[in-house]
């Protein structure tokens, strides 16, 4: 009689999380499909998730085991700055956790990175990750980069902390780029953390069209350097040598214009993005400098922003992401945006075409 009676309580639990899932199935078919820019213009991205604490990478309990063994709400992403991605792994700058947060697509894991020691970091603001898989992290509050290998062991430190205050980083090839808040710089490391050049030079002035007065965030693609200078609210773009290109941008509020700009990046058509945190959206420009289109928005609903600090595209990586696409769009690649405040922290979105 007990074995009959554990069957059937076994058996009415799985129809119970059988008809669960239907339902949620059926829930999120019906969901609006939240596109930029809206009908009737041709559709060119859409929001497809966010990531806020480690649930949203392991798995939420059903109602079922919920009611039986209670909430779990995770780790959380406290507030997020930086973000990096490479082979199906997320790397995230936590500026309050003063960890980095390592999720991993593909094994479902969530981790805080919070190395001791000579590796101790402590103000993580922007993160990048090169082809060997080694972690750099640009500390504000150590006022240094911090190396770390593959299997994430201290490697080195970059930067004089007496002199620089560094802000982001890009690495390509044998070159380590930084941002440098306090000396109004770029400069340019090795990967031994040799510093062999700069820009702009000690003698350009306030006025000039190469002057930095407050760079906070960098990108490199192809030949170029884009710099997003907060304190000039204009996206500077240079070349591999530092001379001046052109400048996007001004203050204000109008459209193409800017208040806080912050994150940058480029697509392979050499099209702009760029981070306005006062604005709560992203602007999209030409290579010429050109508006065409911007998405994001104060915080009223999924898809909007929340104060947003980075932008990343990212081309490798659509499989983890191609679940959420609608069914009538091709994903071409993945825009983040890390959002340092609200309900969702990192906002992933897909560059969409009809197929």
């Amino acid at each position: 009689m007990r074995v009959r009676m554990k069957g059937w309580r076994l058996a009415w639990a799985a129809l119970l999380l059988l008809t669960q899932s239907l339902l949620a199935q059926g829930k999120k078919d019906q969901q609006e499909v939240i596109i930029y820019p809206p009908p009737p213009d041709t559709a060119r991205i859409q929001y497809l998730t966010s990531i806020s604490t480690s649930v949203d990478i392991t798995g939420r309990r059903s109602g079922f085991w919920r009611f039986i063994l209670g909430e779990d709400k995770g780790k959380p992403i406290v507030k997020p700055y930086g973000i990096a991605i490479r082979d199906g792994v997320l790397y995230i700058g936590d500026t309050i956790a003063g960890a980095v947060e390592i999720i991993d697509l593909k094994k479902k894991t969530f981790e805080y990175f919070r190395p001791g020691g000579f590796g101790t970091v402590k103000k993580p603001v922007n993160v990048f990750v090169d082809e060997r898989n080694y972690l750099y992290v640009a500390d504000a509050d150590r006022r240094q980069i911090v190396v770390f290998d593959a299997n994430r062991a201290f490697l080195r430190a970059i930067g004089d902390p007496k002199t620089m205050k560094p802000t982001d980083v890009f690495v390509r090839n044998d070159t380590v780029w930084v941002c440098d808040l306090k000396g109004q710089k770029i400069r340019f490391y090795d990967l031994e953390g040799n510093e062999f050049f700069s820009f702009p030079p000690d003698e350009s002035q306030k006025g000039d069209p190469d002057f930095l007065y407050s760079p906070t965030n960098l990108t490199v693609r192809g030949k170029k350097i884009y710099v997003s200078d907060f304190g000039d609210f204009r996206i500077k773009v240079y070349d591999l040598h530092g001379k001046h290109l052109l400048s996007i941008g001004s203050y204000g509020r109008g459209l193409g214009q800017f208040v806080r700009p912050k994150g940058v990046a480029v697509d392979r058509e050499g099209n702009i993005y760029v981070v306005d945190a006062a604005f709560e959206n992203v602007q999209i420009f030409d290579p010429d400098g050109k508006l065409l289109m911007f998405f994001g928005g104060p915080y009223k609903k999924k898809g909007d922003m929340w104060l947003p600090a980075k932008v990343i595209i990212d081309y490798d990586n659509l499989e983890y992401f191609e679940k959420y696409v609608y069914k009538d769009f091709r994903l071409k690649y993945l825009i983040f945006v890390t959002n340092q405040y609200g309900p969702d922290k990192i906002n992933v979105y897909g560059f969409v075409e009809y197929k």
